[in-house]
């Protein structure tokens, strides 16, 4: 597995090794030793993932940002298996040298990357392709008591979503993140992560 580490400390941009010919593709999506290994974790320390989402989007679909508070926190491990994807991490650590920093990576059914989201990170994407199916694993349960959603183009946060590449349209959001609150006023609320 390739490992990239990005612009702010915690996530990763995992590329596994991908066996392929005629006939199609192979390789592991999950490993817990190569996992680790990536990490620079021992095996025990680990995340234990507890559940596995799948979501389609359609093209212009926006997804996020969303994460979850204690008691019920969750690190991600996102790949897009149908489609592409512009995928997002947002550093929500108060005390962090890069809080309010974002990092970004198209992830697709072709280039078979994954974003390593850790705790204290919002995440959202945007679909590029005609549909999208994107596939993740969280190390907490949902919990709809810790769920939290920051506006997904707040200007303090300034994410370069690749806007461009919908011809024009207006991202498709959900009621919740629409109305999603800024930064400044998640941390007025004490909604995020020390």
């Amino acid at each position: 597995m390739q490992v990239e580490h990005l612009a702010i400390e915690g996530p990763l941009l995992l590329t596994p090794r991908v066996f392929g010919d005629a006939r199609g593709f192979f390789y592991e999506s999950w490993n817990q030793r190569s996992f680790a290994d990536a990490l620079g974790l021992p095996l025990e320390q680990v995340p234990h993932f507890c559940q596995d989402n799948h979501s389609r989007s359609s093209r212009g679909v926006l997804r996020g940002l969303h994460y979850q508070l204690q008691p019920e926190p969750q690190a991600k491990l996102v790949r897009c298996v149908v489609g592409e994807v512009f995928d997002v991490a947002v550093d929500l650590r108060q005390a962090s040298a890069s809080f309010g920093q974002w990092v970004g990576a198209r992830l697709s059914a072709e280039n078979h990357r994954q974003l390593w989201v850790p705790v204290g990170f919002a995440h959202g994407f945007l679909t590029l392709s005609e549909s999208a199916e994107v596939l993740y694993k969280a190390s907490g349960f949902w919990s709809k008591s810790c769920e939290r959603s920051l506006h997904w183009n707040d200007p303090s946060i300034a994410i370069d979503w690749p806007l461009e590449l919908l011809n024009g349209s207006e991202p498709l959001l959900a009621d919740k993140d629409a109305s999603a609150p800024t930064l400044d006023a998640a941390k007025a609320t004490g909604d995020l992560f020390a």
